[in-house]
């Protein structure tokens, strides 16, 4: 076990977030293959997605919250899919060989980045994908950030440069979810909020990313809260 335990609240708060989530499996699926490693699993919402894609046979989830991976464990257990590691992907990056290594919100969480892609890069085989979705914009940056611990928030540029520094080829990194740009402006800069109040989160899953999904899948934004990167290693 880690000494790390996981304070934000935002798991608990996403957790009914089916389309929010289903939202991005589908930026995610193509590039996926019969071996994911998820990084920073949590409490296996996002894993629950990944397991339902019939191109995934096998799935190595790695979560180092002290109180957040007992959760995952009990999720899965029993579910001979999934193997469920406790720590940092440094700590068992060099055993692995996946077709696609995923993270989902966990990358603003690491301070040196640069070095978490180097190690996904190697416990992925080549030709394997990575599958990032990341919070945007650092102007937005506020107090939801701080309390969830993020060291930052990327632009399209700066995300691209780290993955690239980091030996990936990169294939895309997309804006979405241009309406969340509002929302998490108001939430933490004007209103100094300190968590995503799980109601708040289901009103959003239900009322705007349904229309909105589509919407920007038809016309892409040019900005957003978030952004997803797809690479390849070489």
């Amino acid at each position: 076990m880690t000494d790390f335990n996981y304070s934000g609240s935002e798991l608990d708060s996403l957790a009914e977030a089916k389309n929010y989530y289903a939202w991005v499996m589908k930026q995610f699926e193509p590039h996926l293959g019969p071996t994911v490693v998820e990084v920073g699993a949590g409490i296996g919402t996002f894993s629950d997605c990944l397991l339902r894609s019939p191109k995934v046979k096998e799935l190595v989830a790695i979560e180092p919250g002290g109180n957040t991976f007992p959760l995952l464990q009990k999720h899965f257990n029993g579910d001979s899919r999934v193997t469920a590691l406790d720590g940092y992907l440094s700590d068992h990056y060099q055993s692995l060989r996946a077709n696609a290594v995923v993270a989902v919100n966990v990358l603003e969480h690491v301070k040196e980045h640069e070095s978490f892609l180097k190690e996904a890069r190697s416990a992925t085989v080549t030709g394997g994908s990575l599958c990032l979705f990341v919070p945007a914009l650092p102007a937005i940056y506020g107090t939801l950030d701080t309390v969830f611990e993020h060291y930052r928030r990327y632009t399209r540029s700066s995300l691209r440069q780290v993955i690239e520094a980091a030996g990936w080829k990169v294939e895309r990194v997309s804006y979405m979810n241009f309406p969340g740009i509002a929302a998490w402006f108001t939430a933490g800069r004007i209103l100094k909020k300190t968590n995503i109040a799980a109601s708040d989160a289901r009103t959003y899953d239900r009322f705007v990313v349904p229309w909105l999904s589509r919407l920007e899948s038809i016309v892409p934004p040019p900005i957003g809260s978030n952004l997803v990167a797809i690479a390849k290693k070489p």
